[in-house]
């Protein structure tokens, strides 16, 4: 992709993006290009029993180190997991004063067709911060309707490794039986 310094990833929940577009991320980096990683819950509300309540943000952190993204280039913000709606324009705010701060070339936001209500409103939001930014939006085949996709990253063998090894970090929702998170 030509021009691009800067890549930002919108994961509503920590492990979207790894799900999402890791493999993209760690091609990115590998590149040198800068890459910003940005959740906007570690959804505490849906931790297993028995696990720590922040066990999401441990694992995410993990995650971005595995995948290589720079120190103080993960963004975790704290908004109640399932509510995202409701805080529409806080998110649309805090949206806005990334943009201003990073200034990304390419922003990675959950697909229009994502049904997810969260996803959606990330979608929505990072649309009307970054509509004058290349935005690529990321599928997860659990969450869409349809699968439409218009745009690949090529990756190579090295890349899906960093991805899995990413995804592996997430030992809370692999051993959860989240069949998305298994092998």
């Amino acid at each position: 992709m030509e021009g691009i310094r800067t890549v930002l990833v919108l994961g509503p929940h920590t492990d979207d993006g790894e799900f999402g577009c890791g493999g993209a991320m760690a091609k990115f980096i590998e590149e040198g290009k800068e890459v910003f990683y940005v959740t906007f819950s570690i959804a505490e509300e849906s931790v297993p029993e028995g696990m720590p309540r922040d066990i999401l943000l441990q694992e995410v952190q993990k995650a971005a180190k595995a995948l290589g993204i720079a120190e103080g280039h993960l963004i975790n913000f704290r908004y109640r997991v399932r509510h995202f709606p409701q805080f529409r324009q806080d998110i649309l705010e805090d949206l806005v004063r990334l943009r201003k701060q990073i200034n990304p070339d390419l922003v990675f936001l959950p697909s229009n067709d994502d049904v997810h209500q969260d996803h959606q409103t990330i979608y929505h939001e990072g649309l009307r911060a970054f509509k004058f930014t290349r935005i690529l939006g990321y599928e997860m085949p659990w969450n869409n309707l349809t699968i439409t996709t218009n745009a690949f990253v090529m990756l190579e063998e090295r890349h899906l490794a960093k991805k899995i090894a990413a995804i592996q970090c997430y030992e809370s929702q692999v051993n959860a039986g989240r069949r998305y998170a298994n092998e």
